[in-house]
């Protein structure tokens, strides 16, 4: 199986509250449209400096993440950002890299009901179009 990408836009968490309390209005919610990698070894949404910049995501904290070569680095960790993949979206911090892809990793892939097909080499929903959340 080859790598399978996915569209996602994703967006400033705090803007789209600024936005529902009435603070700022729908042009100013910060996006950016990405191709990210479908990486079920990866745990999180994964985002590069540049990425983080673009959306003005404020950093909460870090923490040591393990690539997958196995080196051990301090990253960054950001206030949430929306992913949105055609009709489903869900809210998560973004672990910051300094360079490389974009990586869709398996948490957000589960709050939206999402599996990869590895015949068609594409993501799809793990009920059809029907979105089924399990509660923990």
């Amino acid at each position: 199986m080859g790598n399978v990408f996915a569209e996602l836009t994703l967006k400033n968490g705090g803007d789209l509250i600024r936005l529902n309390d009435g603070h700022i209005s729908d042009k100013d919610v910060r996006s950016v449209t990405v191709n990210a990698v479908v990486d079920t070894g990866a745990v999180t949404l994964i985002i590069n400096d540049d990425v983080c910049q673009k959306l003005g995501l404020a950093i909460e904290g870090t923490r040591t993440a393990t690539l997958a070569d196995g080196n051990k680095v301090n990253c960054k960790v950001t206030e949430p950002v929306r992913i949105c993949w055609k009709d489903r979206d869900v809210s998560c911090q973004a672990v910051v890299i300094p360079k490389g892809e974009i990586l869709l990793g398996v948490i957000p892939l589960e709050f939206m009901d999402l599996i990869v097909d590895p015949v068609a080499e594409q993501l799809v929903g793990a009920h059809g179009d029907r979105i089924i959340s399990r509660i923990l």
